[in-house]
C-alpha cells in the first residue's frame, strides 16, 4: 500500500482493513493525514481466537466454506433489523465471503492472527482519527473501538445504534456522514 500509492494518504479501512490502515499509519505516520477505522480493533489476536481462526481454516481447507460462514453470519449484524432485512443481508454477506474463496479465506486468517498490537503507536498519532462501531458489533464490540480511541490524541468515537460488524452494510448513511466530516477534519489538518 504504502509503496503503491506515494505522497500523503486519507486511509480508511472496516475490519481488516482498518488493521492494514493502522499498520501503513505505524510504519509511515508523516504520510498518514488522516485515518478511518470501522468496525475493528488495535489489538492483537487472542489465544481464543487465534484456536477459533485455525479450526476454521483447517475446515476451509476441507472445503467447507459455506459451514464456517453460515455459522458465523449471525455475528456479522445487528439482531435489532427486521429478520427481512437480516435475511437479505446475510445472503448477500454470503455471497460475497464465498467468492473470495477458501485459498483467499485462509489467507485473510492467517495475515489478521499474525497482526501485532497496534496499541503501542495510537498515542503518537498525529492525524484526525474517526473511530466507528456498531453498538450491536460481537466481532469487535464496542470496547475495541473505545480503547482504540482513548489512545489517540485526536480521535473521534463514534457508536452507530442498530448496527452489528458490518457497518457499511447496516448503516450507509450514518457512515458516509461520519466520513465526510471526517475528511472535511483532514483537509483543514492537511
Amino acid at each position: 500500500l504504502l509503496a503503491d500509492h506515494t505522497g500523503p494518504l486519507a486511509l480508511c479501512g472496516a475490519s481488516m482493513g482498518a488493521m492494514i490502515a493502522l499498520e501503513a499509519a505505524r510504519q509511515a505516520p508523516g504520510r498518514v493525514r488522516g485515518l478511518a477505522v470501522l468496525g475493528s480493533t488495535a489489538r492483537p489476536e487472542s489465544d481464543d481466537m487465534r484456536a477459533l481462526r485455525l479450526g476454521a481454516i483447517d475446515l476451509f481447507a476441507q472445503g467447507r466454506v459455506r459451514e464456517v460462514l453460515t455459522a458465523n453470519v449471525p455475528l456479522a449484524f445487528s439482531p435489532q433489523h427486521a429478520p427481512e432485512v437480516v435475511t437479505d443481508l446475510a445472503q448477500r454477506y454470503l455471497a460475497m465471503i464465498e467468492r473470495a474463496g477458501a485459498e483467499q479465506l485462509i489467507a485473510q486468517n492467517r495475515a489478521v492472527m499474525a497482526r501485532p498490537d497496534a496499541r503501542a503507536h495510537l498515542p503518537a498519532l498525529t492525524c484526525p482519527l474517526l473511530v466507528l462501531c456498531g453498538q450491536d458489533d460481537q466481532l469487535t464490540p464496542p470496547e475495541c473501538s473505545e480503547e482504540l480511541a482513548a489512545l489517540a490524541p485526536h480521535a473521534t468515537l463514534q457508536l452507530l445504534p442498530r448496527c452489528g460488524h458490518m457497518l457499511t452494510w447496516e448503516q450507509p448513511v450514518a457512515v458516509n456522514a461520519a466520513l465526510l466530516g471526517w475528511l472535511a477534519r483532514v483537509e483543514t489538518c492537511g
